[in-house]
């Protein structure tokens, strides 16, 4: 490989979030130890992208900004390579992150007391978005089916036609199940909200991690209708290990729906974004299309890697079929813990620091998400210390 993807960078003390949280979890956690828990890399950042920014503060004043036409250029140059999508410039709207545009769009398109489906288990700071601005989670909840999950849409046209109910978060990909939602089955999605007026808002922030053999498409190149009655959310952040940056480009075709979009961030005192973070997405979308590239082959390794070695060790643990993103979603339901059970074993046994299922709902209780981005020793590492733990604890399961 020409980049360079086994050195991890030691994060301890530097304030890097899943650190934290993980020496908050076991304070006598073995040095060396790496977390796999929240959703950035333990990877170096793409070369062109340091040393972008360091000549980029060599020769600028970090003052207010605005996005500039080579940024704007870069996201629209990037989506059409990458997704066949054709972006206008008007329709680029920058928050801090897809979380925060989350909780805007709550704001800005519902009112208290409404209901906002999402399709559960999903990334926790969906139900967030929801409850802190006083409107009610409806749950749509995927149906496991095997390795994999599907939508129930005859409970998601139950749920559109409730006329409470006028807005949908959609995960795609979705974080945790690792679903890559077909051409088809967002049509379908499309096609029962916008005939019972839900509008949909659509977490695209994985959306350049998709494994070989899968598609994704964006929600909003499906149709000009569709077009017209969505708010997609990307980000370089998970992409290309930018989440610090704190830059997120929303996507809104319609006028009327992007203004208020705006408005709402504006009416938090919210009008511009991260110059660095500004710069860190132009050289990304611009000069990291190779390491981006050799990211996903890192990413297929480590997938493969923890598919064989739990069929071969662990045949009681049930890998779900990952279609995109970095996250792999684990089925630990047949030891019978308890979802505390199962979290106290991870950390405090095998100390192993993923996120553990419960968080993405109680339907994912036994459930643990492995954050993959990360040098495949590391990986390696984490599997020998969860097979020591099982062998001492489940002795009859292991092989």
């Amino acid at each position: 490989m020409h980049y360079d993807f086994e050195t991890v960078i030691d994060r301890a003390g530097t304030g890097a979030c899943k650190w934290e949280h993980m020496f908050a979890d076991n304070p006598n956690v073995a040095k060396g130890i790496i977390p796999l828990s929240v959703a950035d890399m333990e990877l170096k950042n793409a070369p062109e992208i340091q040393e972008g920014l360091k000549r980029y503060i060599d020769n600028s004043v970090l003052g207010y900004s605005n996005p500039t036409d080579a940024y704007l250029d870069a996201v629209i140059g990037f989506m059409k390579r990458h997704h066949d999508w054709d972006v206008k410039k008007e329709w680029i709207y920058q928050t801090p992150g897809v979380v925060s545009a989350l909780f805007f769009a709550v704001k800005a398109y519902t009112d208290p007391g409404d209901g906002v489906i999402i399709m559960t288990p999903v990334y926790y700071p969906f139900y967030g978005a929801v409850t802190a601005n006083g409107r009610v989670v409806v749950e749509n909840p995927l149906i496991e089916d095997g390795d994999s999950y599907r939508i129930d849409f005859e409970d998601l046209e139950r749920k559109t036609k409730d006329p409470k109910n006028k807005l949908i978060l959609l995960c795609s990909p979705h974080n945790p199940v690792g679903r890559v939602w077909t051409r088809e089955e967002l049509e379908r999605i499309g096609r029962i909200c916008i005939d019972n007026d839900v509008l949909i808002v659509s977490d695209e922030i994985h959306f350049d991690l998709i494994m070989p053999g899968y598609h994704h498409t964006v929600f909003s190149t499906i149709s000009e209708e569709f077009n017209q009655h969505c708010v997609v959310c990307t980000a370089p952040s998970k992409t290309f290990n930018l989440a610090g940056m704190q830059t997120s480009n929303i996507m809104i075709a319609n006028e009327e729906i992007r203004k208020k979009f705006i408005d709402q961030v504006e009416s938090c005192g919210m009008y511009i974004a991260n110059i660095l973070g500004y710069e860190a997405c132009r050289i990304a979308y611009t000069d990291c299309d190779a390491w981006l590239k050799e990211l996903l082959e890192v990413i297929v390794r480590n997938k493969e890697y923890i598919e064989q070695f739990v069929a071969r060790h662990l045949p009681q643990v049930k890998v779900k079929r990952l279609e995109g993103t970095y996250l792999l979603w684990l089925d630990f339901r047949a030891y019978g813990l308890s979802a505390k059970e199962l979290e106290h074993f991870m950390k405090m046994d095998a100390q192993l620091f993923f996120d553990d299922g419960y968080m993405f709902g109680q339907s994912s209780e036994g459930f643990e998400r492995i954050n993959m981005a990360c040098p495949t020793w590391v990986i390696e590492q984490a599997m020998d210390r969860l097979l020591a733990a099982m062998k001492e604890k489940f002795p009859k399961t292991v092989q």
